[in-house]
């Protein structure tokens, strides 16, 4: 019998398969949401689960370094000089649109874990940084806060969470203007 054992690399992998485990992560949410088994992560991640275990401990902590990419990106288009809230608004609508899941990081409800609530703050303050730009453009109400657009996506995700995925994007685009409209002067 001729079997195929996998070389374990050591601490040399340590890198790779942490990238691989979030993106991974990251698959498996968009698709099944959060309760998944974390087999199911390190299966997708070509992975064992002790690596899995050794770099997140936790669901939160995978969903966490997931949520943390998200924001990163949200974060370098805003240190751009040149963007705007709505360029801001369409990365997160998109992230929203690809998962849903992850609304649930954006506006943690029931949880009281201190890194959840500091990405979550993160992505707040970086809306409230861009609204006094909108506000002068007449882009926005004079009243609105950066809390209501987290509301507003996170009403956004609970309609995509019951649209189908061949129609998904239609039901994202449709959605997402019928909100923002009513953010708009």
């Amino acid at each position: 019998m001729n079997s195929v054992r996998r070389v374990n690399r050591g601490p040399k992998a340590a890198a790779e398969n942490r990238a691989a485990i979030v993106a991974a992560a990251r698959e498996v949410f968009a698709e099944h949401g959060f309760d998944v088994p974390m087999s199911l992560i390190a299966r997708t991640a070509g992975v064992g689960q002790g690596s899995l275990y050794r770099h997140f401990p936790s669901r939160d902590s995978v969903v966490l370094a997931v949520f943390e990419e998200n924001i990163a990106v949200v974060e370098e288009l805003a240190l751009r000089p040149d963007s705007t809230l709505d360029d801001l608004l369409d990365a997160l609508v998109e992230q929203v649109t690809t998962s849903t899941a992850f609304i649930a990081m954006v506006r943690p409800i029931g949880t009281d874990d201190p890194r959840i609530i500091e990405v979550s703050g993160r992505l707040t303050a970086l809306l409230a940084g861009k609204l006094d730009g909108a506000r002068r453009d007449g882009a926005v109400h004079a009243d609105v806060d950066a809390g209501d657009f987290v509301l507003a996506l996170a009403m956004f995700a609970a309609i995509l969470i019951e649209a189908d995925e061949p129609t998904r994007r239609e039901v994202a685009a449709r959605a997402w203007w019928m909100l923002r409209r009513g953010l708009r002067p």
